[in-house]
């Protein structure tokens, strides 16, 4: 049934077009392209979530990259940070291969879900608040269908916020706001949120995150959902 659902509410995401600056902007970028893919039919449209309907193990970004999910179709794949998480992923036991270039490239995962706070790609990865708010309903589906997820990974503060919230609109909201940072745990309902630079060029390149930091992150979130009961969350 989850998956059935989930295939249901991804056609509904590739089909929206709730925020006019995004649709422009994605469409734009498909269009003009950049150089190097100038070959490339690019996506340009919502990139929705993908991997395992059964996770116990949810990891959760900001919005897909201008040329990288915008490019592919998605989310993660096909750009830089997508080469740190899908490598992370697959030492850690998640993926059955460390890359992820386009949708057809055989990437499986087993006990992850990947997902993003926004489904549009935002010019200078900065959506609005009211462009976030238009995306919130869908990261809340997504939580009711997935309900194995038992660690939610948010890969920046950004995605930290968005699942605060995601979990306050699903009944879950917590009285003191707990505060981002790498390696942060947050217990919410049957949730634990964990913290995690995301896998930026900005923060790979000057060493803010390591291959180590996040190997660790994706080691410790397996520990918690293999030791976590297997009860459906009550959302």
């Amino acid at each position: 049934m989850s998956a059935t659902q989930l295939r249901h509410l991804n056609q509904c995401i590739v089909s929206c077009r709730r925020c006019p600056r995004l649709v422009r902007w994605r469409e734009k970028v498909a269009r003009e392209k950049r150089a190097a893919y100038q070959n490339e039919i690019y996506w340009g449209r919502p990139v929705p979530g993908f991997g395992d309907p059964e996770a116990r193990v949810l990891a959760c970004g900001l919005a897909p990259a201008a040329h990288g999910g915008n490019r592919t179709g998605r989310i993660f794949t096909g750009d830089r940070s997508g080469d740190w998480l899908f490598a992370a992923l697959h030492r850690a036991g998640f993926a059955n291969q460390p890359t992820s270039t386009h949708r057809k490239d055989g990437l499986r995962l087993t006990d992850c879900y990947i997902t993003a706070c926004v489904r549009c790609a935002p010019p200078g990865n900065h959506p609005t608040p009211k462009e976030r708010d238009n995306c919130l309903p869908y990261l809340v589906k997504e939580l009711e269908m997935l309900r194995q997820v038992r660690v939610i990974v948010c890969l920046g503060s950004f995605a930290w916020n968005g699942a605060l919230r995601a979990l306050a609109a699903c009944g879950l909201a917590v009285r003191r706001k707990p505060r981002f940072s790498h390696g942060a745990e947050a217990v919410v309902g049957p949730y634990t949120l964990m913290g995690c630079f995301h896998p930026s060029q900005q923060n790979t390149f000057t060493g803010r995150l390591t291959r180590s930091m996040l190997d660790g992150v994706f080691r410790r979130a397996k520990r918690i959902a293999q030791a976590a009961e297997s009860v459906s969350p009550e959302l």
